[in-house]
């Protein structure tokens, strides 16, 4: 029959029904075929449907055909090659687009490694050549021993960034994706300005009053404290430099003997905001000598359970334009160093309080706020019921020559219903989270560390700044709150000093997880940095004071 378009119906022939006759009862011939009437612009629609189906079927096979993929998808035509760009405002289609959909449970992708090492350990460009030594950076002979007692070879990225800055004076923020080095990258330059510098009090007023270190470095945990306390003990020890580890959880008398442990007088103190504050408080403490402060891991130190005590440690520091420095009125203003690899929005207020935020410099990493392009990531979407057999799985399955095992969950209580059923299938762990007692959390990490269990699960309280270049595979049983949490959980894995990338893998449950994937899908298919993130203080201006 033929097709009109004024009629805006096309007829096609009725199939008969099953079981109808061909005829009428009284034999007679039946009536001629019937037909079914298509509207015209749904004839249309379907042949357009049918074209787009046999396109994306050929481009599905040219992905999986050729070249090493960026993305992997359970399903082949959502896999993205590297060689694919995706434009700026461009919105490519995502395997995760569709998983707040309870269908959707058992779908997964995974991104791709696309660099061989992590981004600090780049090769510098053929005409730059291998990038300055230590040496050449003009650190001072004592911390070049020290390197050597670290077994550090040459600066990474970021410390070729900070160390020429900040041996100039510049207060700055110092910008720099996880596991790039940045505990030497502000220590190096710091202690050097001490070594150049007299201490500018005798031995006997060292003893007799509070201590007054000339450098502070405040951390969010006694682990991380401990850390970098190991770092800087190294670095002083050929220099003749005391260093001094404050920490909480004790008696007041407690943190007046780690002060005037011998010898007296640390040129360097590291502390959790609540010792440090207590210590003040006390009068164990004083900061008038202070030449340079550290608040590392910013977006921690400024979370509200640490505001309070950190705007107090401020408040007594020299750092306010006008007041007395360090040694005398004509002294320069005690030196800020805020480090981190991600920051919270309230940072510039909190800081500007107390010093003049317009003067900080930033020095950030090409590679800040972006997914490390040297780690596979796995993204599995899962019901709650199945995460805990999927867990199991993943552990049963791992030899033990594998690597260490960091296992996140969002809650204390979390992390301890999962250390009960670990033991209950026999499976040797650690557990670490904040609401444990000093002497529970003292030497957990530690003994993490040197290998004596091979698996922790903790809380974000573990993902800050700590070491874990033993690590080879990360959990999240717990989707991170923040893509900020996340990077900071990915960072455990292919950092500066491991032996191998590592892995990371997700489980994903809820309804708003599904948003926080999107947005990494997005990124990773783009190569762009995660959305949301800063890195600035107030535009500070290119001149440091």
């Amino acid at each position: 029959m033929a097709l009109r378009r004024g009629g805006a119906v096309a007829a096609l022939p009725l199939l008969p029904r099953r079981g109808a006759g061909s005829g009428t009862g009284s034999g007679a011939a039946g009536p001629p075929d019937a037909v079914v009437r298509v509207p015209w612009a749904l004839r249309l629609r379907l042949q357009r449907g049918a074209q787009r189906r046999r396109r994306g079927q050929g481009e599905a096979a040219a992905t999986t055909r050729r070249g090493k993929l960026l993305l992997r998808s359970r399903r082949p035509e959502l896999s993205q090659p590297r060689w694919q760009t995706v434009g700026r405002w461009e919105r490519p289609q995502l395997v995760s687009a569709g998983w707040k959909h309870r269908k959707a449970c058992g779908d997964y992708f995974q991104l791709e490694p696309w660099r061989a090492a992590a981004p600090a350990l780049q090769a510098l460009p053929p005409e730059a050549g291998q990038g300055p030594t230590f040496a050449e950076l003009g650190l001072q002979p004592a911390l070049l021993a020290g390197l050597q007692g670290l077994s550090v070879g040459r600066p990474t990225a970021v410390q070729r960034l900070a160390i020429p800055a900040l041996r100039r004076g510049c207060s700055a923020l110092c910008a720099a994706e996880t596991g790039s080095g940045k505990t030497l990258a502000y220590l190096l330059p710091l202690l050097d300005g001490l070594l150049s510098r007299p201490a500018g009090l005798p031995a006997e007023q060292e003893e007799s009053g509070p201590a007054s270190p000339r450098g502070l470095v405040v951390l969010p945990s006694r682990e991380l404290a401990a850390q970098v306390g190991a770092v800087a003990a190294a670095l002083c020890g050929p220099a003749g430099l005391a260093v001094r580890r404050l920490a909480g959880g004790g008696a007041a008398g407690g943190l007046r003997r780690q002060l005037r442990a011998p010898p007296p007088g640390p040129a360097v103190l590291l502390g959790t905001p609540g010792a440090l504050r207590e210590a003040l408080r006390r009068r164990f403490l004083a900061l008038e000598r202070l030449r340079w402060m550290v608040l590392d891991e910013a977006d921690a130190l400024m979370d509200e359970s640490f505001a309070g005590s950190l705007e107090e440690i401020l408040a007594q520091a020299p750092l306010a334009a006008g007041a007395p420095g360090p040694v005398g009125p004509g002294e320069a203003r005690t030196q800020v160093v805020v480090v981190g690899a991600t920051f919270p929005a309230g940072l510039s207020e909190t800081l500007g309080k107390f010093t003049d935020v317009g003067r900080f410099v930033t020095l950030s990493t090409k590679s800040l706020h972006r997914l490390p392009p040297h780690v596979p990531q796995k993204f599995v979407r899962l019901k709650g019921r199945d995460k805990l057999p999927e867990l199991l799985q993943l552990l049963k399955e791992r030899s033990a020559s594998s690597g260490a095992v960091l296992i996140f969950c969002n809650s204390a209580s979390t992390v301890n219903w999962l250390g009960y059923i670990l033991d209950d299938h026999k499976i040797k762990h650690l557990r670490l989270q904040g609401q444990m007692s000093a002497d529970a959390r003292a030497g957990i990490f530690a003994s993490f560390q040197k290998g004596d269990v091979s698996v922790l699960v903790c809380t974000d309280l573990a993902s800050r700044g700590l070491d874990t270049s033993s690590v080879q595979l990360v959990v999240n049983y717990d989707f991170p709150d923040t893509l900020q949490d996340y990077l900071h959980r990915a960072g455990r894995v292919g950092r500066v000093g491991s032996k191998a990338p590592g892995a990371v893998v997700s489980f994903v449950t809820h309804r708003w997880d599904v948003d926080l994937v999107r947005k990494i899908e997005t990124a990773a298919r783009k190569r762009t940095s995660l959305p949301g993130m800063d890195s600035s203080i107030n535009e500070p201006s290119p001149k440091g004071g």
